[in-house]
């Protein structure tokens, strides 16, 4: 028997309190900057960005202008009325995306030490802010992010070597607006909410140098074309140092985190009469092995009422990644964790949802889906191997299949990944 309708309507409720703990709005009231003598300029990349920009208008009390990208299909209605909305594709970079990177450089030129640049940043930004180094294309970028992707390493080792391939991420944003005073205010998607790392900081400088970048390719295996090689062996064009002067007057805020989300859902869930338990809001590695994991604690928590007693709900949070060892697989990370938990926790009494925060997993247009201690089960009821489908990252046409995906459209809010296991 299949999840109990009234714990999947349980489990989307500890959903939808974490993502409105994260709400734009919310947020960004808390540390709006103080109007400049000058003009303000508005910029912007990540799934959320539209969001971001359409709160952020409603919120300042002054004059304003500026340009945001989001992804295809991740606008807001109604939309900004002094903020251009651009659309790029996620997650591989095309057209959009480059004319999006040159869109935000233009409208921060020409500044003065009297403006102010506010830089909406939050998760997927990485994707639609292509912009290739003199000498290279967006066709190599486009072959940079697919083995970045393919490669399995976490976010923090992608961004570090995207970097080292671009004119915007970095920092470099934030220098093409010199002499403007830049805000960054960041909404983290990644594990320890180091705001240089989200969307590779466009407008926030860190301190990874060209030889860790290779150091990181060499341990992740990253299998590059000889061109982009060829860069990342050399140390010509290094990415801007923090210690640079010209970023001195600039203010970084992380206004939103998987943190307060996860907390959010624990408070709701403890309101509700059952306790919960915060794991990490800083998960990484394989979706399969943490589905593994998360399996393995859980049947704990079943059989021995340790280490956590019943009734609980166990929540985690972080970004997982899914290593590519088959082609032609629909389904994200979230997707993958559900299946490896379902397998390895089959027969046991549980429930559970991973989904991811801005509501879409990796290429489709769920968020994640809803497993349980029946799910392999139903799976052959069905004439499915739920192992042959993990085994080629088929996790999409497994929940479809059971009717079990989680779809909720795009919440305008990204703070990675949601987990939640409800044991009665």
């Amino acid at each position: 028997m299949k999840t109990q309708p009234q714990d999947r309507a349980f489990l989307t409720r500890l959903f939808q309190a974490a993502v409105k703990a994260v709400d734009p709005e919310s947020a960004l009231r808390a540390v709006l900057p103080e109007p400049p003598g000058g003009r303000t300029v508005v910029v912007g990349a990540g799934k959320g960005a539209a969001q971001l920009a359409a709160a952020f208008e409603r919120l300042w009390p002054g004059p304003l202008e500026g340009v945001v990208v989001t992804r295809h299909g991740g606008g807001v209605e109604p939309p900004p009325k002094r903020i251009r909305v651009l659309e790029a594709a996620h997650p591989t970079p095309d057209a959009a995306g480059l004319e999006a990177s040159r869109a935000l450089k233009a409208a921060v030129s020409g500044l003065t030490e009297r403006d102010l640049v506010v830089a909406l940043i939050c998760g997927g930004g990485s994707a639609l802010l292509p912009d290739p180094p003199a000498g290279f294309s967006l066709e190599d970028e486009i072959a940079l992010n697919r083995a970045l992707l393919a490669s399995g390493a976490p976010i923090s080792a992608m961004n570090a070597i995207r970097k080292q391939f671009s004119a915007i991420k970095g920092g470099r944003l934030a220098l093409a607006a010199h002499p403007a005073r830049v805000v960054s205010l960041v909404v983290s998607d990644v594990p320890g909410d180091d705001p240089a790392q989200v969307a590779s900081g466009p407008t926030i400088p860190d301190r990874t140098t060209r030889a860790e970048a290779r150091a990181l390719a060499e341990i992740w295996r990253l299998e590059l074309p000889p061109k982009l090689a060829a860069r990342l062996a050399s140390d010509a064009d290094p990415s801007p140092d923090p210690a640079d002067p010209r970023f001195g007057r600039d203010e970084v805020h992380v206004i939103a985190s998987a943190r307060i989300a996860l907390e959010a859902a624990a408070a709701r869930a403890e309101a509700e009469g059952v306790a919960a338990a915060i794991l990490s809001d800083a998960l990484e590695g394989e979706a399969r092995e943490a589905g593994k994991i998360h399996a393995a604690l859980a049947r704990e928590v079943v059989l021995r009422d340790r280490p956590f007693r019943r009734p609980v709900v166990l929540l985690s949070g972080g970004e997982t990644t899914v290593t590519l060892r088959a082609q032609g697989g629909k389904g994200g990370r979230n997707g993958e964790f559900a299946l490896a938990l379902a397998l390895a926790g089959e027969g046991l009494s549980f429930s559970a949802l991973a989904a991811d925060s801005d509501g879409v997993d990796g290429s489709e247009e769920n968020a994640g889906a809803f497993a349980d201690g029946t799910s392999a089960a139903r799976l052959r009821g069905l004439g499915l191997d739920g192992r042959s489908l993990l085994a080629r990252h088929r996790s999409w046409e497994a929940f479809a299949a059971l009717g079990d995906l989680f779809t909720t459209g795009p919440t305008g809010v990204n703070v990675n990944d949601f987990r939640a296991i409800l044991i009665r």
